[in-house]
């Protein structure tokens, strides 16, 4: 019956949801009217062509893509003709899918929760299993792959109190979510009881650790990160070596918090570069209108034009983590607003250090870890960022022990993608 009225309901406002996917982040992002089919389960016939039946991976947008493609290239590797379906919901982890694969695995959105379109998709799919990314626990896919017997594997599961008790505001419908999910790889032993305590069955749960945490630089990484410092790191009119700072998938409000913190350290430090990574493509313009109308000088990486500036827009997609790689350290956005942070593990796998706001819950399971084994400092705003900033241009050394121990905290984790491939090996049909 819960699944019935959580049904209904989406049903009543699937027009509000067309309105905003289709017209108003279609208006900002072209990308979310293409492949509009596939958001009610009408996939392309060319995804299931293939004999054999494809594992789905789930991941919901950039984020969870980047955290599961070592996990996908290494099960590629274990099995080279393995049939792979990578669904995502947002166009920039689509084209983050297509970067990192190319054309060795099919892609598709994932459909809307509609019964309709969630049956369509897996009677067309016909996957041999379902392999959710972290929390996207979708009732109709989850409950309906349940019934057409596809094993659902919820992999690098996390689970925080706060959305611990919005799962328990919704009990009824917690339950069917509980009872469809086959086996869960959880972070640690806390987002596990959490899990148990909403009525997963203890026997289905297993701590693999993070495999965010599985993260190494490629020879073509390096290389591209090489590069970047020698375009970068240097003053042409002197040869000096700046301090590079990379602020990462900044959000609005956010971006102008860290330009106020960039000119204070211009005071400071005449020749140092920052360079900005906005989270969203469509902010890209928006903050090059922010920069047009300071007093810093500034130019676009996609115009490949960058003449000494004091400021580096970073408006192109797929290359932060080699920027991070390039610089002296990196903060970390949506962590000065209250959007819960992002991902740093990006830059400590550079030996980068990471400075980041107070609002970093969204990343529970690694802040602790890295701040504990002091590859992260904390900073409550732009006025403490600043300073920090200042300290580690001021203070060499600091600033490298900052990303040395930040790369130590990420050796010290690793091992999760091969715990996490010994479960997935499990459900995987035999080979005809």
């Amino acid at each position: 019956m819960a699944r019935i009225f959580y049904s209904f309901a989406l049903i009543i406002i699937s027009p509000l949801i067309v309105f905003y996917l289709y017209i108003l982040r279609g208006k900002k992002n072209q990308g979310y009217r293409a492949h509009f089919k596939e958001r009610f389960g009408f996939v392309s016939k060319s995804l299931f062509t293939v004999k054999t039946k494809p594992l789905v991976f789930h991941c919901a947008s950039v984020g969870e893509v980047l955290a599961a493609t070592p996990l996908i290239k290494a099960l590629q590797k274990v099995h080279p003709n393995l049939n792979i379906l990578i669904t995502c919901n947002t166009p920039t982890g689509r084209e983050q899918i297509l970067s990192q694969f190319k054309n060795t695995v099919a892609c598709s959105y994932l459909p809307i929760d509609f019964p309709f379109a969630t049956a369509r998709f897996l009677k067309r799919i016909k996957p041999q299993a379902l392999c959710i990314l972290e929390t996207e626990l979708w009732p109709n896919l989850m409950a309906i792959s349940r019934k057409k017997n596809i094993p659902v594997l919820v992999i690098n599961a996390r689970l925080s109190e706060k959305s611990q008790q919005g799962y328990q505001k919704v009990a009824k419908l917690t339950h069917i979510i509980m009872c469809s999910i086959t086996v869960l790889a959880s972070h640690n032993k806390t987002d596990a009881t959490r899990f148990i305590e909403l009525g997963l069955e203890a026997s289905k749960s297993h701590v693999t650790g993070s495999i965010k945490f599985d993260i190494t630089p490629s020879e073509e990484q390096l290389a591209k990160v090489l590069n970047l410092k020698q375009l970068y790191n240097s003053n042409e009119d002197n040869n000096d070596e700046r301090f590079v700072w990379v602020a990462g998938s900044t959000h609005p409000v956010e971006h102008e918090l860290v330009l106020l913190a960039h000119q204070e350290l211009l005071k400071k430090q005449p020749n140092a570069l920052l360079i900005i990574a906005p989270r969203h493509p469509e902010q890209f313009d928006k903050v090059a209108e922010l920069l047009t109308q300071s007093p810093l000088s500034f130019s676009r990486r996609s115009q490949n034009n960058y003449n000494n500036e004091q400021i580096l827009l970073a408006d192109t997609l797929g290359e932060l983590q080699c920027l991070y790689g390039a610089a002296n350290v990196s903060f970390i956005g949506g962590s000065l607003i209250r959007r819960g942070g992002h991902n740093p593990l990006e830059s400590a796998a550079f030996s980068v250090g990471v400075i980041t706001g107070p609002h970093t819950y969204n990343f529970d399971h690694v802040y602790p870890e890295l701040i504990k084994l002091k590859g992260a400092v904390v900073v409550d705003n732009n006025d403490e960022l600043a300073k920090q900033l200042i300290t580690f241009s001021q203070n060499t050394k600091a600033c490298q022990t900052l990303g040395i121990k930040a790369a130590q905290c990420v050796t010290k984790n690793q091992g999760a993608i091969q715990k996490t491939l010994n479960i997935i090996n499990q459900y995987l049909e035999p080979k005809p």
